[in-house]
């Protein structure tokens, strides 16, 4: 069939351009390069190419849930309809087939051939990571949408946060949706495309649409040129445009073909696989826990690192894991239950406050260990607990309504929990009661993971980054080495500390381990297993016209700390782990 005129068939394409603060810009090009910083701007407007699986191998192998998931998956269709044309030579369209390729060299996804004629899933064959395996997406493809000046295909416009969603597999839910043509039913095929914030005059972001607001179709419409290159797919309208406006939740649009097609591993072998990104499952590898230890995470909602912990340690020792909010204590929870764990203790605490106050009068007697057993925990599961004065006061806390982020596997499922219905959030909890700590004792752990809060800025899809300045990226460096003060107190000589971010914020990463380094004698940074990931930044530079220097790692420093680039070869998403050997504390 002849293709589209080219002004429309050049219309429906996905290609943005990820807008920075300027100051944030230029610090990041002196960090990286202008060349390289554009390949990093570029691979984050863009979803991975694959996703990651781990397999909770106390329950199941790996090869049992791959012929599992392949059955499973053999019914579903990822075939790109007529109206879709594949770019990119690591594009294209299959089937699923039961037929499973040869892995590549090293296990990771192979570039060019995984896609061909199956559904590829990749067996990972990095040193002990034989219960991790890839399956492959196809994209990004390009709408060629035909009879266009004949019919015009009607629009639906959705914010930021929805596309991001949609982009990793998930539908336009009602409060996604901020605009579309006048007299869209339920039935018809729209053009959904995405609405990113522009610069305002006040030198201010915005997207500049009212809910509400009606699509014409139109050059004349003053948001049709902004949506060229942001087009994300198509689909049908699960509802009409006064029902989309009228109602506040449910399916508005059911996405049909997409700018890239990735499987969805939604409620698929619940507690036999999770979904989680390959840099965060060797942070677990890299604190290396042990049978029997005792170990704290100290920022662990959803529980996706906590889980990983807990299944290498074969489900016998302690793991803590602590948030402030109330729904990602209940989320973590059930994630420890769903997948079978019992070594795990959950409880509300804000890690900057992890130590427990030497004044407190409630700290247990050191002749005694605290009760600290939740959710018909099994105790006498726990090992070589008995060394440690842990110092755990506990009490019970009525659900406090924070935002609940919801009992998703996965740390991408996380972002689309976050956003139950893709649009600005909402309060889900789920009532119930956690378990409440005023801290722990000093050096009552044997290993201690900080996965910080973040800026968050390699997390991937990312369509927009200006919200980020040079000062809120200051601040999340002084909340990180607070926690991480925290962490240094509560690990024993002798134990580990593992820190970690998703985010590519040189301030946030190697400035962090300098601070380290310098502040506490007694730490030494250590090697990590398996390595993957490329070197960190050395060197430093100048902030703030010259008024502050950001000092970061030096040659030999750089070689054992892992940056996860997401513009290398690896397609993660932006990660960064740095391992801390913990010397004698009073030498």
């Amino acid at each position: 069939m002849d293709s589209p005129p080219s002004e429309f068939s050049g219309r429906y394409f996905y290609n943005p351009t990820l807008r920075w603060n300027r100051q944030v810009e230029e610090y990041f090009i002196n960090a990286y390069g202008a060349d390289h910083f554009a390949r990093i701007s570029r691979a984050l407007t863009h979803p991975s190419s694959y996703s990651c699986v781990r397999v909770n191998f106390l329950r199941s192998t790996r090869d049992v849930v791959i012929e599992k998931l392949t059955s499973i998956l053999n019914g579903i269709n990822f075939r790109s309809s007529s109206d879709l044309t594949c770019m990119g030579r690591n594009s294209a369209t299959a089937e699923v087939d039961h037929e499973i390729q040869l892995p590549s060299p090293n296990g990771l996804p192979r570039d060019g051939d995984i896609f061909k004629k199956h559904l590829s899933i990749d067996k990972c064959q990095l040193p002990g990571l034989d219960y991790v395996f890839f399956v492959k997406g196809s994209g990004p493809h390009v709408m060629q949408c035909r009879d266009l000046l004949v019919q015009p295909l009607k629009e639906v416009i959705v914010s930021r946060k929805c596309a991001e969603a949609v982009l990793r597999g998930a539908q336009v839910f009602v409060p996604g949706v901020l605009a579309c043509s006048s007299h869209v039913e339920k039935g018809d095929v729209v053009a959904v495309s995405v609405a990113v914030e522009q610069p305002r005059p006040d030198g201010e972001w915005g997207v500049g649409i009212t809910r509400g607001t009606v699509l014409q179709g139109l050059q004349s419409d003053p948001h049709y040129h902004e949506r060229n290159g942001l087009y994300i797919g198509q689909g049908v309208a699960m509802m009409s445009r006064a029902g989309i406006f009228r109602v506040s939740e449910g399916t508005a649009v059911e996405m049909s073909n997409r700018i890239y097609n990735l499987p969805s591993f939604h409620d698929i072998l619940k507690g036999e696989i999770f979904l989680q990104n390959l840099p965060s499952i060797i942070t677990a590898h890299a604190l290396d826990p042990h049978e029997g230890e005792r170990i704290l995470d100290m920022c662990a909602a959803p529980g996706g690192k906590t889980t990983a912990i807990a299944t290498l340690m074969r489900d016998r020792g302690e793991v803590i894991a602590l948030d402030r909010s109330h729904n990602k204590v209940i989320a973590i929870v059930k994630l420890a239950e769903e997948m079978g764990l019992t070594c795990i203790r959950a409880y509300k605490l804000d890690a900057r406050k992890s130590v427990q106050k030497k004044d407190s009068t409630e700290v247990a007697s050191t002749n005694s260990r605290p009760e600290i057993s939740c959710n018909n925990v099994d105790d006498s599961k726990l090992m070589g607990n008995e060394r440690y004065n842990t110092g755990l006061t506990i009490t019970e806390c009525e659900g406090d309504r924070e935002p609940s982020q919801g009992p998703y596997s996965g740390e991408i499922g996380i972002r689309k929990s976050s956003k139950l219905r893709n649009g600005r959030g909402r309060s889900n909890s789920g009532g119930g009661r956690v378990k409440c700590s005023s801290g722990f004792l000093p050096s009552s752990f044997d290993r201690v993971l900080l996965d910080a809060p973040c800026s968050a800025l390699g997390l991937r899809p990312r369509l927009f980054a200006g919200e980020e300045t040079m000062e809120t990226l200051r601040n999340h460096a002084k909340y990180q080495r607070t926690m991480f003060d925290q962490a240094v107190q509560l690990v024993r000589s002798g134990g580990v500390v593992v820190y970690s971010t998703c985010t590519i914020n040189p301030g946030e990463n190697e400035a962090l381990v300098r601070y380290a380094l310098d502040t506490y004698k007694f730490l030494s940074l250590a090697p990590q297993h398996p390595r993957i990931g490329g070197p960190g930044l050395v060197g430093g530079c100048e902030l703030f016209n010259g008024k502050l220097t950001e000092d970061w790692l030096t040659e030999a420093e750089s070689e054992l700390v892992q940056r996860f680039d997401p513009s290398s070869s690896l397609d993660t998403i932006g990660f960064f782990i740095a391992k801390f050997s913990v010397g004698r504390k009073d030498a």
